[in-house]
């Protein structure tokens, strides 16, 4: 029979001579040079042990002349860390032998069932058991210094409770919550209320699927910030319990400079219109009067048989004005001084509707007249809803439109609709003008949506945080119970 050439360093704590020798042998028979260290009581084993723990496996009896039982294993565990202990001994109490392997013994063998095969798979074992153990250890290891050093936040959360059990130093940072804090919050208390529920609808359409779900959404910090996120999700298991493990990408500096860099090409557009609409109604408006006082004045030198082209001539000159007002109104909406956001908005539905095709109506929550809304806001809004119109007049080909103006959960909300031929939302890309109301809509970390269904119309709903003062301010004549809206 081959012999195990491998070199095994064994330390036999025994006190009974004849065992002694018999085990001798025993190795000997499976192990071709086996380096055996001999002692016969738990201070010798103890002084050897503080002195050299290199040692591969002990062989150990429980009753020595110094220390036996319970207490030698405890001690003898607590010396060789991780070195795998076999306890030899005459003891067949199954509870006994149980209630060792529980205290960390690698394995239990009584003497009068042991031979060479039996101590040397014994050890085998052992050996590959400790090799598997610290593998597993070093791999969970590197586990938990990516999820502990990862720079990015990282959280784990029970998919039923929405409870955070654990978070990453990085998650720490960035939310203001201590680690304690945490592991008593569930999402509802970092999350938008509306995206908690939109969560769950979400942990119950992927239940099962490997697929990591990836979101741009909003969360709260400690101290109420609100900070733009990316998140990527998936399920794990700890334990043999599913856990959903989150990494999160904090974009909301990125956003607030495109943010910067969209506002600053949105306010040139809008200086450029509003100084062709400013030149189109005081420069070439001005002429056309001009010519239009001037040509009465030849009023009298015209023959009668030229009246009819003056007459033409001067209503042309009258549309010509009209439909340059209207351009300039267009190009640059005078409602900041002039008139109210409701009022702008009534007039831009009637310079839509010139020909009466549609039935419109139009509904502004009350409470917006108590409040002072933001000049760039009501820019935008009139701009989206601008944008709008002229979709539904090319495209919709509808009877009604409807326009809701309102404020609920502290949103600003405006709802444009029709009742034309609306489309297949799953078959839609949007083009230039969506693009520019989503934008327009992000300026003010707002959310922009748009619903439709073939021969069910169209819904562009438009929603804006309006908690920040710098947001919507309360007017001051405005009575107490705006404040609520803070």
């Amino acid at each position: 029979m081959t012999k195990d050439s491998s070199d095994y360093y064994i330390l036999l704590i025994e006190d009974n001579p004849g065992d002694i020798v018999l085990i001798q042998e025993y190795l000997s028979e499976q192990i071709q040079d086996p380096h055996i260290t001999v002692v016969s009581n738990f201070l010798k084993a103890s002084d050897i042990l503080k002195k050299n723990n290199q040692f591969d496996i002990i062989l150990l009896d429980l009753s020595l002349p110094d220390k036996f039982g319970t207490e030698l294993i405890n001690e003898v565990l607590e010396m060789v860390k991780d070195i795998p202990v076999i306890i030899l001994t005459d003891f067949s109490d199954v509870g006994f032998s149980i209630k060792s392997i529980s205290y960390g013994v690698s394995d239990y063998l009584i003497k009068n069932d042991l031979n060479a095969s039996s101590l040397y798979k014994s050890i085998l074992y052992c050996l590959e058991r400790k090799k598997r153990v610290h593998e597993l250890w070093e791999s969970e290891k590197r586990y938990s210094d990516l999820f502990r050093l990862n720079p990015q936040p990282i959280w784990i959360y029970e998919p039923e409770t929405l409870k955070i059990i654990q978070v990453n130093h990085a998650a720490v940072e960035l939310y203001g919550y201590t680690m304690e804090e945490f592991r008593a919050l569930t999402l509802r208390d970092i999350k938008l209320e509306e995206d908690v529920d939109l969560l769950k609808q979400t942990l119950k359409q992927i239940e099962g699927s490997k697929q990591a779900f990836q979101k741009k959404t909003k969360h709260y910090t400690k101290y109420g910030e609100l900070l733009d996120v990316e998140i990527q999700a998936t399920f794990i298991h700890i334990n043999e319990k599913k856990y959903r493990i989150v990494i999160i990408t904090d974009v909301t500096e990125k956003i607030r400079m495109e943010q910067q860099i969209t506002r600053a090409i949105i306010k040139t557009q809008e200086n450029e219109r509003f100084e062709i609409g400013a030149e189109l109604h005081d420069n070439i408006c001005q002429i056309l009067a001009t010519t239009h006082i001037t040509l009465g004045v030849l009023k009298k030198s015209i023959n009668p048989h030229g009246m009819e082209l003056f007459g033409q001539c001067r209503d042309y000159i009258k549309l010509a004005t009209r439909e340059i007002r209207n351009l300039s109104h267009r190009l640059a909406p005078a409602f900041f001084n002039d008139s109210t956001l409701e009022e702008a908005f009534s007039m831009l539905l009637k310079s839509s509707n010139i020909e009466n095709k549609y039935t419109i109506s139009l509904f502004f929550d009350p409470l917006i007249a108590d409040l002072e809304i933001d000049h760039d806001i009501q820019l935008n809004l009139y701009r989206i809803l601008q944008e709008q119109l002229r979709n539904i007049v090319k495209y919709a080909h509808c009877k009604n439109i409807g326009v809701e103006v309102l404020i609920s959960k502290h949103k600003l909300k405006m709802r444009i609709s029709d009742d034309g031929v609306g489309f297949e939302m799953d078959n839609f890309s949007g083009g230039i003008g969506i693009s520019n109301m989503k934008r327009r809509t992000e300026l003010f970390r707002g959310d922009f949506s748009i619903n439709s269904n073939p021969g069910k119309g169209c819904e562009v709903l438009i929603e804006i945080p309006v908690k920040s003062e710098n947001v919507i301010r309360k007017k001051r004549s405005s009575d107490s119970s705006v404040a609520e809206l803070k």
